[in-house]
């Protein structure tokens, strides 16, 4: 990922794995031992009770299960930023499934929306999600949610500034915008299950949700 992203000119890669920061961390390493240009942001893929969420400048995963507005809290007290990931993608999940005007003043908390999902192909779940950013006055964003090698910037984000930091990425974001929206195809899409099943296979598959105490 990091010399394939490095290649493609991308200077800032979110690594965001589900439920866990392991492979960031060590991607972030990774980068810093080869000498790579590339600046890895430690994040993780955050499967709340109602849809997924995307943390940013994480030092510890956020454990799967939360309610939406305690992970966005869970973030902040790492000092992270956070944003709603592919939120009316029928498919998966997404907060946008929920009640409009929850979802609304969840999205209202965040730093960004996904507003373009390369990986999203089917619906109108891009264009929802960036007429809800626009609304809120929350940046939308776009990214590749790469799941492998060849999705790895088919779509990013342009920003000014430095977003190295929280306080950077979060001025980055508050400035202008340039999408770039490709879409993942769909033998690339074919792969991934292949992809998931190898890394449970290596103890990489997603974390369960801690049961309710009673």
């Amino acid at each position: 990922m990091v010399r394939a992203a490095a290649a493609r000119g991308i200077t800032h890669l979110a690594i965001t794995d589900h439920d866990k920061i392991d492979g960031a961390l060590e991607a972030q390493a990774a980068a810093a031992a080869g000498g790579s240009s590339l600046t890895v942001l430690v994040g993780q893929e955050i499967r709340t009770k109602a849809g997924d969420m995307i943390g940013v400048f994480l030092t510890e995963a956020v454990p799967p299960g939360l309610a939406p507005e305690a992970a966005i809290a869970a973030v902040r007290a790492q000092g992270g930023l956070v944003g709603i990931a592919h939120p009316f993608d029928r498919f998966r999940g997404s907060l946008g499934k929920g009640d409009e005007a929850w979802f609304e003043q969840v999205a209202g908390e965040v730093d960004w929306i996904e507003g373009w999902n390369a990986r999203l192909i089917l619906g109108d779940g891009n264009e929802r999600a960036a007429a809800v950013a626009q609304r809120l006055g929350v940046p939308s964003v776009a990214v590749s949610d790469a799941h492998t090698v060849l999705e790895v910037a088919i779509a990013a984000t342009g920003v000014r500034g430095d977003p190295s930091t929280p306080d950077g990425l979060r001025a980055a974001l508050a400035g202008p915008l340039e999408l770039a929206t490709g879409h993942a195809s769909a033998y690339v899409r074919l792969i991934a299950p292949v992809a998931k099943l190898l890394q449970h296979a290596r103890g990489r598959g997603r974390v369960k949700p801690r049961a309710a105490s009673r």
